[in-house]
């Protein structure tokens, strides 16, 4: 953990924003801090740690400190790893703002059994829910729909649909293409999807140090088939940005769309970006 790079600029400029609808701004990562028009914010898998170098190495800054947070009403989050559940990053929004927790049970086993955050930080066992698939959540006049993810490497990863008035927005975590997202599709008129994209690198083995061949998130082709399949409007690639050896041109993506009739645009985003949904 370290200190914000930016100070609270960003954190400020969220919190005196004023959205019409639906508005979400670009962590890094995997990271979206979401604010509807009735001023419910929500934040999706926020993360400010700096990785396991020179396993991990974090390629952005840290765009924010979680204690000058005094907005969130709701920490949600895709799945256990590191990155997406993180003590440091999150409990401090817990315990400055009182906000609820949502998570499938593996997450939720991270936040409390080995990280024990009630334990270290002044947070509750009641500010905790577990979700699950078909599961939906009101959180001010906001609803999250949970959904379901394909992630290999996670226990129980879950993609989440939060609605608002006329806007929609899907986060799947870092899901790659599921048999099941054809029919999300039909259920749903997603405005703005996002997805984790990067390229295959090598990535050193935990246990040895050695370089080992690591494909954590879609490629160009598996993300363009997931946002074709989900129906995107708009496709928002996430995670691109964050680790050394596995970072990827979200440009490039341009050449794979075009041929779809979903997603229908590339939203192209830089940490601390805001996007309308």
């Amino acid at each position: 953990m370290t200190n914000s790079d930016w100070g609270d600029w960003l954190v400020r400029a969220i919190e005196d924003a004023d959205p019409e609808d639906l508005a979400v701004w670009y962590l890094g990562c995997n990271g979206f801090v979401c604010k509807a028009g009735d001023g419910t914010t929500i934040w999706i898998d926020p993360y400010v740690g700096l990785g396991d170098p020179p396993r991990t190495v974090r390629m952005i800054p840290v765009p924010f400190d979680p204690a000058d947070v005094t907005a969130a009403d709701a920490v949600l989050a895709t799945h256990e790893h590191t990155d997406h559940v993180h003590g440091p990053s999150q409990a401090p929004l817990l315990e400055r703002t009182d906000a609820s927790f949502y998570g499938p049970e593996d997450s939720l086993a991270v936040a409390l059994e080995e990280e024990a955050w009630t334990e270290a930080y002044d947070v509750e066992d009641e500010q905790f829910h577990e979700v699950a698939e078909g599961d939906s959540v009101e959180v001010g006049e906001v609803t999250i729909h949970v959904e379901t993810a394909h992630d290999p490497d996670a226990a129980h990863p879950v993609s989440y649909v939060i609605e608002y008035g006329d806007a929609t927005l899907f986060h799947g975590g870092d899901t790659k293409p599921s048999p099941a997202f054809a029919e999300l599709g039909e259920a749903y008129d997603v405005d703005l999807g996002i997805l984790a994209f990067g390229t295959i690198g090598n990535i050193a083995d935990k246990e040895t140090g050695e370089p080992v061949r690591t494909k954590w998130y879609n490629t160009e082709n598996e993300i363009v088939e997931a946002a074709s399949d989900l129906q995107f409007d708009r496709l928002l690639p996430s995670h691109w940005d964050m680790w050394r050896g596995l970072t990827a041109d979200p440009k490039a993506l341009q050449h794979h769309a075009k041929s779809f009739a979903f997603p229908r645009r590339l939203e192209i985003v830089e940490i601390g970006d805001r996007v309308d949904v």
